[in-house]
C-alpha cells in the first residue's frame, strides 16, 4: 500500500514549473505580447494600474524562464522592447483556455463568492455575540 505522505515525487519538477503564470499581471503580459514586440512603456499603460516594480518583477520573471526576450535599443532615445519568445508562444493556448473558462464561469464564482462571505460575515456576527 502506499503511503498518503509521499503522494508526490520528491524530485517532481513542479519546485520549478512556471506557477507564477496563474498570476495576474503575467497572463496579461504574455497576451498583449502575442502579436508583436512592445515597448515597456506600452506594456504598463495597456494592461491596467500596475507599478513599475510589479510589473518589472513580472517581466524578469518570464524573461529568466525563457518566455519573453528583452530587446534594447540603444540612441537616443534609448528604447527596450519585450517579446515573446517560441517557448512563450507555447503558452498562448493554455491563457486562451484559461480566458474562455473564466467566460464561461464568472458568474458562478461570483455568485459563490457572494454566497461565502455572507455566510462568513453571519458567523463573525454570531461569534462577538
Amino acid at each position: 500500500m502506499t503511503d498518503s505522505t509521499s503522494r508526490f515525487d520528491p524530485v517532481c519538477p513542479s519546485g520549478i514549473a512556471p506557477i507564477h503564470i496563474g498570476d495576474k499581471w503575467t497572463a496579461m503580459v504574455i497576451s498583449l505580447l502575442a502579436e508583436e514586440p512592445v515597448r515597456y512603456s506600452d506594456i504598463r499603460a495597456q494592461i491596467g494600474p500596475v507599478t513599475a516594480k510589479v510589473l518589472t518583477a513580472a517581466l524578469r520573471g518570464l524573461e529568466r524562464d525563457g518566455f519573453v526576450a528583452r530587446m534594447e535599443q540603444p540612441g537616443p532615445p534609448r528604447s527596450v522592447h519585450y517579446g515573446l519568445t517560441e517557448l512563450g508562444r507555447t503558452l498562448l493556448p493554455a491563457i486562451e483556455l484559461a480566458v474562455q473558462w473564466a467566460q464561461d464561469h464568472l458568474g458562478a464564482m461570483l455568485d459563490a463568492q457572494e454566497a461565502y462571505d455572507r455566510e462568513h460575515a453571519r458567523r463573525g456576527r454570531a461569534e462577538l455575540r
